[in-house]
């Protein structure tokens, strides 16, 4: 089946991952694009129970998005897709019900520093890798507020980048998905990594930190070409040439901005995972690699 030939014909999806961005997909996807859609939420949570009372997702505008709620995948059922939100070291402990799902395709969206493992656990024929690029958040009854910017989400997909933008969220198909991936994660990391020293500090972070994570960022572009990669795309190949001095003002800048701290200041169990998978790739022929700068990424 064509998703792009037959707009009348709902597609079957499922949601690994009740949380911010999944919730915000799985909203557009029901309540835009009237698809069924299933999201599949951790068991036992208190976000579970709230999408149970719900039946579906709220948003703080007083919109609902009906939609069926589960804790488990349900490996039988043929999805057209499954689209996986949760974080890339929590992914691991689902990969096995993933490879032996029915679902047609599987859409990771989450940051990797290992795409092709995730690809090759699912066979290189339904995986499809991406990044999202949605803000949203839930109030204190647990509503969801979401932000549609004018940055695209990224797919190696063209047919599902269709469908992203059919449901109103922007979005451009990537062909070097798995690339941008890799180059994205050091810059990733630096940026949760700031935003939670800033605020564990109650304000900006230091500047050392910040340093700390330019230099870091730079060790990190060492070590992809080291292993035969480039820089990609050209505003990373931009960015690993300027001075430590220029990027640690970014970072430094950066962590000032509330709207960006509580963005990302969540992620300090991802960044800790995503460093330890950039140290375990390291090639051991590439001595002059900066595996402290690296190491020091981990937030305090």
């Amino acid at each position: 089946m064509s998703i792009s030939s037959d707009k009348s014909s709902p597609l079957r999806i499922a949601i690994l991952g009740g949380g911010r961005i999944g919730s915000a997909f799985a909203f557009h996807f029901a309540r835009n694009a009237r698809h069924e859609v299933t999201i599949i939420a951790r068991p036992n949570s208190a976000r579970l129970a709230q999408l149970r009372r719900d039946e579906g997702i709220v948003t703080t505008t007083h919109e609902h998005a009906s939609a069926i709620i589960c804790d488990t995948l349900d490996e039988n059922i043929p999805y057209d897709f499954v689209l996986v939100t949760v974080k890339d070291y929590q992914v691991r402990a689902l990969l096995p019900a993933l490879t032996r799902c029915a679902a047609r395709k599987i859409h990771f969206m989450f940051m990797t520093f290992e795409p092709d493992r995730l690809r090759q656990a699912v066979s290189p024929e339904r995986a499809i890798l991406g990044m999202p690029f949605l803000q949203s958040d839930f109030d204190a009854n647990g509503h969801l507020k979401i932000s549609i910017g004018k940055r695209e989400t990224l797919t190696d997909d063209p047919e599902w980048a269709h469908l992203f933008r059919a449901a109103g969220l922007p979005a451009r198909h990537e062909p070097q998905m798995a690339l941008w991936l890799r180059c994205h994660v050091p810059l990733g990391v630096a940026f949760e990594s700031v935003a939670v020293a800033a605020v564990q500090r109650g304000r900006g972070a230091s500047w050392s930190r910040a340093r700390t994570l330019a230099l870091g960022v730079r060790a990190c572009f060492a070590m992809i070409r080291s292993q035969g990669y480039e820089i990609y795309p050209k505003d990373k190949a931009r960015l690993e040439k300027l001075p430590v001095s220029i990027v640690t003002t970014m970072l430094w800048g950066l962590s000032r901005i509330p709207a960006f701290r509580t963005l990302l200041a969540t992620g300090k169990t991802e960044c800790s995972a995503l460093v330890d998978d950039m140290l375990a790739s390291a090639p051991t022929t590439a001595p002059s690699i900066d595996l402290h700068a690296i190491r020091a990424m981990k937030p305090e």
